[in-house]
């Protein structure tokens, strides 16, 4: 291979030179990942060129028998990584190593923390692939030349800042990666070594990894190299191999494989689908979020196959956008090979596909929610906001989405969503008819709200939502076995059963005696309220706002307007609470009686998290009132 000119010196972006730094000095401790990141990437390359050859069978050059070579030289102290797939141009090899083009690299950056352990699953789960090669290498250089094209390139770094890249004849497409180790990696020049790094990472890989055979040279006293290849990993695709031949850490290696994660997964489910559909699905729930989780616009899926030729990386039509987080491989014997994106949005088989592929992670998670709560503890934590999502998208399985969800209820008042619906029907007071919730945008705010008072006077468990995603749930969730759901803040409050005659009696002879003061402080309020009456929800709270039965609540409407969206003009209702002195007080209050009015109405949207209109006029009244009651030598009021 000859030089030729075109050489040209570029600076990193500056992002690589701080995952580089990050990575180098984090994930050192596992190093033997580099030959697993680099065999990958290889493969991917490889599964590129089929895909691109059956529109174009020219892009094979007469080679077809794709493979991936590793080769040692310890004289050179290098190590080198090759193989005859889609190979990069100039711009690619630009685009793909001297740039990082994943969206949220500066949030991931931002996220990381500076503990090594932890930087360590960020970074792996970020996805290093051709960079780990600095993990063991000072100098990596690259030469690769794309299929169908004439012109190959090198690369070369020390992976400190700058790269140069130039013009180079290579005869044969495709990439080589050649390392030149750092001190001190020696042990890494063994045949072995790398075959048992082969192994026990990449033996998933379908695509043969090839390395010349040793033999003892009695002469020299060392192994020295044949001419002879040998096939080191089992070269046939993973899931195509029945369960019994699979072990479990096959099964974890190839999940590192398709995710591009460092972790082992959370669980998985490996199935043949056999009748009038045929396809074959092995499905991944990590173990940790990925930082850019709530980018729903990124895109993500399932790798896709088609009779075990690789069509596309992110197939997201093969799962519904609330299960984005499970990774893996589907393998459909029906599908074209030319299938397209367009083509699978339309496609019924892809309609069958993604149903069974639906279902089958719900089982999967039904499984982890009745038999190993400890895991499916873990995910909740990692997974559950997402899994929220599929109540409104997914009406088909929304009675089963329902019963894996969890939440927060006073029944423990801790913030770990830990209750299920199945759980709080089951400790349903006697005579209780409704699933009694609350929205807010905070546990604690959920916590204390004055809405909850009556409840807890009762003994009747709330479940406290705080997500955001919530709102989205109650919205689309009206009932569960049969019991609806029923928010403590809107609508008039009907205990029904669990509020005895006496207290109903007791409660309409406290709206006759104070309907003058509620008509008196609608007036005063005007437009701020719908309606003023008197409360059953609380017992310590003067006063708290609901929302009429069918307007919208105010914590989504906090939530649609900080996301810039157009919210109904809807009004609250102001209930008193009239054993409460502030509210006896102003029942025979006159001199300042629009103040104790607003001050009520201002301290009953700041009790639900609302943000006050006019914060200045409220600290004034608050402060003027104070005033008042000081001078008038008496903190404590009671009526004549």
């Amino acid at each position: 291979m000859a030089e030729t000119a075109n050489k040209e010196t570029l600076s990193f972006q500056t992002e690589v030179k701080q995952l580089l730094h990050l990575m180098i000095h984090s994930l050192y401790s596992n190093k033997e990942i580099f030959l697993r990141e680099l065999i990958s990437n290889a493969s991917d390359a490889a599964d590129k060129l089929r895909f691109e050859a059956l529109a174009r069978p020219e892009l094979y050059e007469g080679d077809g028998d794709l493979k991936i070579r590793v080769s040692y030289d310890k004289a050179a102290r290098t190590i080198t990584v090759s193989d005859n797939g889609i190979g990069m141009n100039r711009e690619e090899v630009i685009r793909n190593i001297g740039t990082i083009a994943k969206s949220g690299t500066r949030e991931f950056l931002q996220s990381l923390t500076g503990d090594q352990a932890k930087d360590a699953q960020l970074i792996g789960q970020f996805g290093v692939g051709f960079y780990s090669a600095f993990i063991v290498a000072d100098k990596v250089t690259l030469i690769t030349r794309r299929a169908g094209e004439k012109q190959g390139v090198r690369w070369e770094s020390d992976g400190t800042g700058e790269y140069t890249i130039e013009d180079f004849d290579k005869p044969a497409r495709g990439t080589d990666v050649i390392l030149h180790l750092r001190e001190g990696e020696d042990e890494l020049l063994s045949e072995w070594r790398l075959k048992s790094i082969i192994r026990k990472y990449s033996d998933h890989i379908a695509l043969p990894i090839v390395m010349k055979k040793t033999r003892w040279d009695a002469d020299k006293k060392e192994e020295v190299l044949t001419d002879e290849d040998e096939t080191v990993n089992q070269a046939s695709a993973l899931w195509t191999r029945p369960k019994n031949e699979i072990t479990e850490e096959q099964y974890h290696e190839f999940y590192k494989h398709v995710a591009h994660d460092f972790e082992a997964p959370l669980a998985y489910t490996h199935n043949k689908v056999e009748g009038r559909h045929e396809y074959t699905q092995l499905l991944y729930i990590p173990s940790r979020a990925p930082f850019d989780l709530w980018d729903r616009h990124q895109r993500r899926g399932l790798k896709l196959y088609v009779r075990r030729v690789f069509i596309m990386d992110d197939a997201e039509q093969l799962l519904p956008t609330y299960l984005r987080f499970v990774r893996g491989v589907v393998d459909s014997a029906d599908l074209p090979l030319n299938v397209s994106r367009e083509i699978l949005q339309e496609s019924k088989d892809i309609e069958a596909i993604r149903s069974g592929c639906t279902k089958r992670v719900l089982a999967l998670l039904e499984d982890l929610a009745g038999n190993q709560p400890d895991k499916y503890k873990k995910f909740w934590s990692e997974f559950g906001r997402v899994l929220k999502e599929g109540i409104g998208e997914d009406y088909a399985n929304k009675e089963r989405i329902a019963k894996l969800l969890r939440f927060a209820s006073t029944h423990t008042d801790t913030e770990e969503q830990s209750v299920s619906l199945a759980d709080y029907v089951s400790r349903m007071k006697e005579g209780q008819e409704k699933i009694y919730y609350v929205t807010a945008e905070s546990f604690l705010a959920a916590k204390n709200s004055p809405h909850l008072e009556i409840f807890r006077k009762k003994g009747v468990e709330v479940l406290l939502l705080y997500d955001r995603v919530d709102e989205w749930v109650v919205g689309h969730l009206d009932e569960f076995e049969g019991k609806p759901l029923q928010s403590v803040a809107k609508g008039g409050l009907d205990l029904g059963k669990l509020e005895d005659e006496q207290e109903k009696k007791a409660h309409e002879q406290q709206a006759s005696e104070y309907k003058e003061l509620t008509e008196k402080i609608k007036k005063t309020l005007g437009e701020r309220v719908k309606d003023v009456r008197v409360t059953s929800r609380l017992t310590s709270s003067p006063a708290c706002l609901v929302a009429d039965e069918y307007d919208m609540g105010s914590n989504l409407q906090r939530i649609l307007k900080a996301a810039g969206q157009k919210v109904p003009n809807t009004v609250p209702i102001l209930e008193i609470n009239p054993d409460h002195p502030m509210v006896q007080r102003l029942k025979y209050e006159e001199k300042r009686f629009d103040d104790w009015a607003q001050l009520l109405f201002d301290q009953a949207q700041l009790a639900e998290g609302a943000t006050l209109e006019d914060p200045a006029g409220f600290v004034k009244r608050l402060n003027e009132l104070m005033l008042d009651l000081a001078g008038g030598g008496s903190r404590i009021w009671t009526p004549n």
